[in-house]
């Protein structure tokens, strides 16, 4: 637990965002600051059907790409929780 924005909140628990521009987010502590930021991720028109193993597949080679060339703390992009989510067995 941690505070964020004068409330306690769960770190590194993705959750669902509706209403919002992005379909969920989840907050994370930033090892150089200490402060927890919330990164939000995920287009909210867009079912993402990670059940089926060729989309799995393909969306992971897509990315593997993408969060190499994140520098820095990992968890703090958008692309590390994207990645995450499309993990199986990962409950969002």
């Amino acid at each position: 637990m941690a505070k964020y924005q004068g409330r306690t909140v769960t770190l590194n628990k993705p959750y669902r965002t509706p209403g919002q521009t992005k379909k969920f987010a989840v907050f994370v502590k930033n090892r150089s600051t200490g402060n927890v930021n919330k990164v939000r991720f995920g287009d909210p028109t867009m079912s993402i059907k990670r059940s089926n193993p060729a989309r799995q597949r393909s969306f992971l080679a897509r990315m593997g790409g993408v969060l190499k060339q994140v520098r820095g703390q990992k968890n703090l992009s958008p692309a590390f929780w994207s990645i995450r989510a499309w993990r199986s067995g990962t409950k969002l």
